[in-house]
């Protein structure tokens, strides 16, 4: 027992260490490529210096870090593995006894750990560093951008309304003004606004027309309003205030990437999304893809543990490993497809971010398995 548990702890520690040297390479590798792309993008804008160009590159630099965690857990375990094999020392374990399984919780609890360090950890730092670069991006590199560009100019908006009845439904569409265009004390305004109060049953009950409507704290206020009732006979100009769970940053965080949002911050967001009308499917993808994070890295160190593990006077060391990083690649693939169809509505959320993982984790153990039977 004594024996199992310091060569678990042994073998966990080369594993750490080759994880953690690959994670740095990766992402130094991934991180002069990106600053090579934004630097010819900002060849052409002379405001737009290398300090501000590698201060991007860096602020992206911990998203970049968390997208590459399994492949560093797959490879840095791979040569980990390898290393301990061709110098006998698994080898030996295994002939005296020691079966592959428990020698191998020690690197899976690394695994776990780190993708559950990434998730909780990490992730709140990676979402506001790469919210920060992506305004950067978009001040100094991008022409345009935002919610202003949208096609048209226009913004549509969809929200509850407990001023008609408790479930009834306000949809608002109008061109956002820049921040530059606004009047002291505004916040957030739309022009040429059209409003439309539907029942719960989304049955039209009126219809708004002003020049603007501004955002203010827990309410829409609409000076000016032009209200139609059902009988299309438009009644005088009125203020009209209508409550709302909106604030500035959340409309803008609705076009944003989940990618810029805390994993912490994720539930309540995508139900104040949910609430007001837009579509959280992304979102609630990428909650999911970070809650199967520690899983999937597991998976890839149990990957990496049964490729690398054969001996090499048995022959075709080389094809193993290489059938390791084909197998990491194809669940990236697998990864990329699922999210796709998650996206687009035709698989379950859950199923798409957590169908990677498991589908790794049935190969893992079925080629443990045999290792351990041959």
């Amino acid at each position: 027992m004594r024996l199992a548990r310091t060569l678990t702890l042994y073998v966990s520690r080369r594993f750490a260490a080759m994880t953690l040297a690959m994670l740095a390479a990766l992402a130094g590798l991934v991180a002069l490529f990106d600053l090579i792309e934004l630097l010819r993008r900002a060849a052409t804008r002379p405001e737009a210096t290398f300090g501000l160009v590698s201060q991007i590159a860096a602020l992206r630099l911990p998203y970049v870090a968390m997208q590459i965690l399994p492949f560093a857990v797959l490879l840095g375990g791979i040569v980990a593995f390898w290393r301990l094999t061709r110098s006998s020392e698994l080898v030996v374990a295994r002939a005296a006894g020691v079966s592959a399984w428990g020698f191998l919780t020690g690197p899976v609890a690394v695994a776990v750990t780190l993708g559950a360090l990434a998730t909780g950890a990490i992730s709140p730092v990676s979402s506001a560093m790469l919210a920060r670069a992506e305004r950067l991006d978009q001040q100094f590199l991008r022409n345009t951008g935002g919610i202003t560009a949208l096609a048209g100019g226009r913004l549509w908006l969809r929200q509850a309304d407990p001023g008609i009845e408790p479930r009834g439904v306000a949809i608002l569409s109008g061109r956002p003004v820049a921040a530059r265009d606004l009047r002291p004390g505004e916040a957030f305004r739309l022009d040429g606004v059209s409003l439309w109060r539907l029942s719960s049953e989304d049955r039209p009950l009126a219809r708004v027309e002003a020049a603007s409507a501004i955002l203010t704290p827990g309410r829409w206020l609409i000076p000016d309003a032009v209200v139609f009732g059902a009988d299309r006979v438009p009644a005088p100009a009125q203020r009209l205030e209508i409550p709302t769970d909106l604030t500035p940053s959340r409309i803008e965080e609705s076009f944003a990437s989940p990618d810029t949002l805390s994993f912490w911050a994720l539930p309540s967001f995508i139900e104040v999304l949910e609430g007001a009308g837009f579509s959280a499917v992304r979102h609630r993808l990428h909650f999911q893809s970070l809650l199967a994070l520690p899983l999937l890295a597991a998976v890839m160190a149990l990957l990496a543990a049964g490729f690398s593990m054969r001996s090499s006077r048995r022959g075709g060391v080389a094809q193993m490993i290489g059938g390791g990083v084909a197998a990491g690649f194809a669940l990236f693939v697998i990864d990329k497809v699922t999210g796709e169809f998650g996206e687009a509505g035709t698989l379950p959320v859950v199923f798409a971010a957590w169908a990677p993982a498991g589908a790794g984790f049935l190969l893992a153990t079925a080629l443990l398995l045999h290792l351990e039977d041959g």
